[in-house]
């Protein structure tokens, strides 16, 4: 890639022209099959480890029928999104398509409509970590009350915040090939308890209390609740550029991912209805007792025993917190990508110096989570975490709709995948999403509710003042680099690396702005970010000062 021609084509507002220079820069390794173990890995855990118990609570052991049905209202923001990543790959993602299709205003309210998504998902991993953990502890019989449970969730949210803030990126590598085993395992679970003389195969259809003697309502409303298990399927589209041929693989995999989800969602929980008696989901085993909150470890117990159950519930501990690690990972991002459009205050985007990693919103992150373990009941972390998502995936079909039609919009709206059953496939996706959150009751409206009037807050309060800036500092900059004299050069050099208290070469953008300020460039500090951003290209909150110097100074100095 030719640094100056494609700087000139940035400064010009040739997107599409950047676009391709990049692409032709990255290197595409991700497959076919490497897409969809990275979506089954966002997907697998919470919805089969702990949310079986509650959605049975709801409707009975016909809960298949809910996690089909949610399948099927899944399936529109997976097209969409998938049309959407092929036009505009950015680490941003979902928040990135809303901000760009409808304003900053909506982007601020979407951008924290996901942050809370994400980090209640990861809460809700959490307290099925706790649960899993008293049952390993309770079999090798070491001391530990359920009172203890919520302080085990606490004392997992610190230790991987402070992971987080350290800097993890081998979270998938640890993750797959857990959720890999465990599924093995479930599955060969589920094959021995296809042969039990014990087990009941009308109990999850018309068993007097199965699927099909539910009320549309009530099977609806557990879709709804169980909607979240969904929430990864789309997440590799944040990766979009990395992938081979990503016209074709990537709505193909995400398609495929969703389809062996849907399966092993549908398969595992009718199995499971189907093997152990009525109510068991239920302490006491009664109508009147509380969901437990480790079903998969009660489920492999009674059928396998209880060394093949501790097994099992080792796993799921394994799981749930390489999830909660993700999670929190994700959820801290969408605090980042809006600080760095001016949504919120500039320390969001400050990176660590020594870590390079944004500890401030992963410490918010983290303090959200807890406030969500102490006070939140565990059904009503999931219905939260749900109904953000259907909202979410509601705005994500109506983007195509928008985009499709805009006139604006065509001269940069160039998608290589393209959606099928256009718009159909939108539409059912909407009006579906607005269904389920009427279900859903009064604490999907109180989430969507606070997240607009906090959104709406924060844009009037901070991000109007902020994110409308000029677009001249970035080529104003270049120009006043640009053909240095020898000592000019090494001046700059010599600032850059003093601004580098990391010593890795990178600036941070505190940093950066020092550096600049030290060499008498001077900007309004909206004007220093901007120009950070645009020289950020692969997003991730530092820049190379080799890279930004080369790319700035057109003809460089020879050295003597």
């Amino acid at each position: 890639m030719d640094l100056k021609s494609t700087a000139g084509k940035l400064i010009q507002g040739d997107v599409r022209g950047v676009m391709d220079d990049i692409s032709k820069t990255i290197e595409r390794t991700i497959g076919l099959s490497g897409i969809v173990i990275i979506s089954l890995s966002s997907m697998l855990g919470s919805g089969l480890f702990v949310m079986p118990a509650f959605a049975a609570q709801m409707m009975g052991p016909g809960i298949w029928l809910a996690f089909l049905l949610a399948a099927t209202v899944v399936l529109p923001g997976a097209l969409s999104k998938s049309e959407l990543a092929s036009a505009m790959p950015s680490s941003g993602g979902s928040y990135v398509y809303l901000e760009r299709t409808y304003g900053p205003l909506f982007g601020t309210i979407s951008g924290l409509g996901l942050w809370a998504s994400f980090l209640l998902k990861a809460s809700f991993a959490l307290i099925g970590f706790s649960a899993y953990m008293y049952a390993l502890t309770t079999y090798f019989e070491f001391e530990l009350t359920k009172n203890n449970l919520q302080w085990i969730s606490v004392g997992a949210l610190i230790l991987i915040t402070v992971v987080n803030i350290f800097g993890v990126k081998k979270v998938k590598a640890i993750q797959t090939p857990i959720l890999a085993v465990t599924m093995l395992l479930l599955g060969i679970i589920c094959i021995v308890a296809l042969f039990d003389p014990a087990t009941d195969f009308s109990r999850p259809l018309n068993g007097g209390d199965g699927a099909f003697d539910q009320s549309l309502a009530t099977i609806a409303e557990t879709a709804a609740f169980v909607f979240v298990a969904y929430a990864g399927v789309t997440k590799v589209a944040a990766i979009g550029g990395e992938v081979k041929e990503p016209g074709r693989n990537l709505p193909l995999g995400i398609m495929i991912s969703l389809l062996i989800a849907t399966i092993l969602y549908c398969v595992v929980t009718y199995v499971m209805m189907a093997a152990l008696p009525d109510y068991w989901y239920l302490t006491g085993q009664s109508i009147g007792g509380e969901p437990i909150e480790d079903p998969v470890y009660y489920f492999v117990k009674v059928i396998a025993g209880s060394k093949v159950g501790a097994l099992a519930a080792a796993l799921a501990v394994l799981t749930m917190i390489s999830m909660a690690l993700a999670g929190i990972l994700a959820a801290s991002r969408f605090l980042f990508a809006m600080a760095r459009d001016n949504l919120l205050p500039q320390s969001l985007e400050t990176v660590n110096a020594k870590y390079e990693t944004p500890h401030w919103p992963i410490i918010i992150t983290g303090l959200a989570m807890l406030l969500a373990i102490l006070f939140l009941p565990v059904k009503d972390v999931a219905k939260l975490a749900s109904g953000f998502k259907i909202m979410v995936f509601m705005m994500i079909n109506s983007c195509v709709l928008v985009l499709r039609r805009s006139p604006q919009a065509q001269v940069w709206y160039k998608p290589e995948y393209k959606s099928h059953l256009y718009p159909w496939i939108q539409i059912w996706g909407i009006v579906a999403g607005i269904a389920l959150i009427y279900l859903m009751g009064s604490k999907a409206f109180i989430g969507a509710g606070a997240a607009v009037a906090l959104g709406t807050i924060t844009y009037y309060g901070y991000g109007r003042k902020h994110s409308q800036i000029r677009t001249t500092p970035f080529q104003s900059l270049r120009m006043q680099f640009s053909n240095p004299t020898e000592a000019e050069h090494k001046l700059r050099l010599a600032a850059f690396k003093a601004a580098d208290l990391g010593q890795k070469n990178h600036l941070t953008v505190p940093e950066f702005i020092n550096a600049l300020k030290a060499l008498d460039f001077n900007y309004s500090n909206d004007e220093y970010r901007d120009i950070f951003h645009k020289s950020d290209a692969d997003e991730n909150g530092v820049i190379d000062i080799d890279e930004f110097i080369t790319a700035f100074e057109n003809e460089l100095p020879e050295e003597e």
